[in-house]
């Protein structure tokens, strides 16, 4: 199964969702409710991402003139990928990783943190630049926005329900197909909003492993980009990141470590040795 199918049917996980829960709290009018609520907190976040994310790190756009040879990589495999240059930018950490961030391919960024640039080796970093720009290419910030939009439904219909069931008990509209069971009403309340999030992290561990193709491809050289991942990997356990939060996890080229802390319980990314093997066999085809 492609990660594209995986994606659209995790998409469809949450639908389903929605209308589960949507219906029992109030039928469609609880489905359409929560949705207005979930685009009008995403929305904003989606249209701006890219100040938002640059701002949080404190990145700043490098020049071509300060980083030649990283301007000439980013503009060959974004011909490559057939979509604009993206702008260029640096955060000033030494934990080494990598993101892109921007609402579509006209207004893209590609990040690298200055740690990365130092560690890796020039084709090792071709290699983590074509994976960041096949996220761009591939549409992942708008899928990410769309599965955020959905969770945050049903976080939003969650919390009526839980409101509603500890003080007074849901009456729902039978004329709608309202569900009138408190205690199992409750229970959809606590389940689905864990059940969004393992749906959310299963999106963005398919999009991983399909940038991680898509880049390769784009840069002719997936054992490069092999290489760079078991090196970020080493790395990236013993120097953790000093600014930024869990939340913007997602968006980076290998799970980040925050001020020294443990790893996410639930990784929003795929195990790096699969994502190694896949690119040496994708080679060796």
């Amino acid at each position: 199964m492609t990660s594209q199918v995986k994606t659209f049917m995790l998409l469809a996980l949450l639908s389903g969702l929605i209308i589960v829960l949507g219906g029992a709290f109030g039928g469609r009018t609880g489905i359409v409710i929560a949705l207005g609520l979930a685009v009008l907190m995403n929305v904003g976040s989606y249209w701006y991402s890219d100040k938002v994310v640059l701002r949080m790190y404190n990145a700043r756009e490098l020049s071509p003139e300060e980083a030649p040879a990283i301007h000439a990589m980013v503009r060959e495999l974004s011909i490559n990928a057939g979509i604009p240059m993206p702008r260029v930018c640096v955060v000033p950490e030494e934990a080494p990783n990598a993101f892109a961030t921007g609402r579509d391919p006209d207004h893209s960024v590609v990040a690298v943190t200055e740690g990365i640039v130092r560690l890796l080796s020039p084709t090792e970093l071709r290699g983590v630049l074509a994976h960041e720009i096949a996220h761009i290419a591939n549409r992942d910030i708008l899928i990410q926005t769309i599965a955020g939009v959905m969770a945050s439904a049903i976080v939003s219909i969650a919390n009526f329900m839980q409101f509603t069931a500890i003080f007074g008990g849901l009456r729902g509209n039978d004329e709608e197909g309202g569900g009138s069971n408190p205690l199992m009403a409750l229970v959809l309340a606590i389940v689905a909003p864990v059940a969004a999030a393992l749906i959310q992290f299963a999106i963005s561990r398919s999009r991983e492993y399909l940038a991680d193709a898509s880049g390769a491809r784009f840069s002719g050289q997936p054992l490069a980009l092999a290489s760079a991942l078991e090196k970020l990997q080493t790395w990236n356990r013993q120097i953790p990141m000093r600014q930024g939060n869990a939340s913007t996890a997602e968006m980076f080229i290998v799970a980040p470590l925050f001020g020294g802390g443990m790893a996410n319980l639930f990784s929003t990314h795929p195990d790096i040795n699969d994502r190694v093997a896949r690119l040496r066999a994708m080679a060796g085809r």
